[in-house]
């Protein structure tokens, strides 16, 4: 199953009601009209005050690859309705097999600290074509995101700290476990024992033994012994398997004879029992022994709340292996982005701007096509502004809180600033130069130590001010005015 999985084309990883749209597109000859549409989020996850966006590099992978082979189309044109009768014509299935991705794709660099309702992808082009891209983005930026924002999370509780990511068999599924482990790396995670991400992403890899290597000999003592015979530049040794004081001081007894071959002995691990005070024992101990560069690994369910306990009872760990609760999201396990149609070219070549509504202000969206302008000071960041590119930006901007109107800020021309969004496709035509995930992962720190403290707490952290530029937040108004007022009259 899993090769069949992987080795098929990708055209299909989308839900049917975006096939069945794209043949309402295609049946009432509006296939080819220009649309655009917003990818972005409503709130961020674990109840924290910022998100890292991850998964452009999947985006990019899938969208040059994008078709539908010839299984794909036989497939689909063998699905029916409540009626038996097939769904979609020949002459649709024709049109998918000799269609070309033709859109353009501005989208947020991974790594970029981003905000509710800011979009992180803005598609624009034929809409059938957005439209079959809706799930597979989501897909694709979702997952990512919600691990990179977690691992960034425990990378501010570890500060110097070495984090490894101990997942993958916990994971869902092969392609959870390879995402998790790439977007772990980019939240701020040094290493991965997930050999295959290693490979494929070039992330370091990291791991020496479990507890079955030591159960599997006749003492503990002499599997520490064989270990470090036969790897002696990787010796990382399990204490807990009986009994955790014991078994560091027989990784002691082990060190010495790694000290007489040219060799040390890297770390101990701790995985069950008090991790404060066992860590604490384990420093005295070592340190009594000459082992004072040993360092102390801990793993066992961690997450950055048992992690920020930890450090506060002064627990003498400075390598984490955390898995399930970082590559299952353990806490939120979905980011929960969207996609809206926010504009429509008309016959007249113009414009005309969408909306959502909803009797909840959280999900009314927002029209227009929307660029992200990041301004800041000489103490970092200090607000976004989502603003639409058709209007021209003259003089000083002011920026409304969507949910506030009386709450609003006024930046002069001279304020410094940034937009997020960046070309990635061109009309179907890759234009970005992808970063390499190293200095991805970097951006995200660097991102980080720009902004104030207080977004990063996790206890009621502060709301970093985003809003709409007046203009936009005006056309917004005005247009929830005038559907509700035609929603009414329809009634009647």
């Amino acid at each position: 199953m899993i090769n069949k999985l992987y080795n098929t084309s990708l055209g299909l990883l989308t839900d049917l009601y975006q096939l069945t749209m794209a043949y309402g597109y295609w049946k009432s000859g509006k296939a080819e009209q220009e649309a655009v549409f917003n990818l972005y989020f409503r709130r961020h996850p674990f109840e924290g005050g910022f998100t890292v966006t991850c998964g452009l590099s999947s985006i990019i992978d899938y969208l040059q690859a994008y078709h539908f082979d010839e299984d794909d189309l036989l497939y689909v044109g063998s699905l029916t309705g409540s009626d038996g009768q097939k769904l979609f014509e020949p002459g649709f299935l024709d049109y998918l097999k000799t269609m070309k991705f033709e859109c353009s794709i501005d989208a947020i660099p991974e790594g970029t600290v981003v905000f509710p309702n800011e979009p992180l992808l803005r598609i624009q082009g034929p809409i059938l074509q957005c439209q079959l891209l809706e799930t597979p983005l989501l897909n694709l930026l979702n997952f990512q995101s919600l691990i990179a924002t977690k691992a960034a999370r425990m990378r501010l509780i570890a500060k110097d700290d070495i984090l490894l990511e101990f997942g993958l068999r916990r994971a869902q599924g092969p392609d959870g476990g390879m995402t998790a482990s790439r977007a772990a790396y980019v939240g701020g995670f040094d290493a991965t024992s997930n050999v295959l991400a290693g490979k494929l992403f070039d992330i370091p890899v990291k791991g020496t033994h479990a507890h079955s290597w030591v159960m599997s000999f006749d003492s503990e003592l002499e599997s520490f012994e064989t270990y470090a015979r036969f790897m002696p530049n990787n010796v990382t040794l399990l204490v807990d398997t009986y009994n955790s004081i014991e078994g560091v001081k027989n990784a002691i007894k082990v060190g010495y004879q790694l000290r007489e071959n040219g060799h040390d002995l890297a770390a101990i691990r701790l995985d069950s029992g008090d991790l404060a005070y066992l860590s604490i024992e384990a420093r005295k101990i070592l340190d009594e022994a000459g082992f004072q560069k040993t360092s102390i690994v801990a793993s066992n369910d961690l997450d950055e709340h048992i992690m920020d306990s930890l450090k506060i009872q002064g627990a003498k760990i400075n390598i984490w292996g955390i898995g399930t609760k970082l590559v299952t999201a353990f806490d939120q396990p979905a980011l929960g982005g969207v996609f809206k149609l926010a504009a429509i070219r008309n016959e007249d070549g113009e414009w005309d701007y969408k909306l959502k509504l909803s009797e909840q202000a959280i999900k009314v969206s927002t029209p227009g096509v929307q660029q992200v302008r990041r301004f800041k000071d000489a103490t970092g960041y200090i607000s976004d502004m989502i603003f639409n590119i058709e209007t021209p930006l003259i003089g000083k901007s002011t920026m409304i809180d969507p949910y506030d109107f009386t709450r609003n800020r006024s930046f002069p021309e001279a304020t410094h600033f940034e937009d997020l969004l960046v070309p990635v496709f061109a009309k179907g035509q890759l234009v970005y130069t992808l970063p390499s995930i190293h200095e991805t992962r970097e951006r995200v720190q660097q991102q980080l130590s720009h902004f104030h403290k207080g977004i990063k707490r996790f206890v009621n952290p502060h709301t970093y001010p985003v809003g709409l530029e007046k203009e936009l937040f005006d056309m917004k108004t005005e247009l929830i005015v005038k559907l509700r007022a035609r929603s009414e009259n329809e009634g009647q």
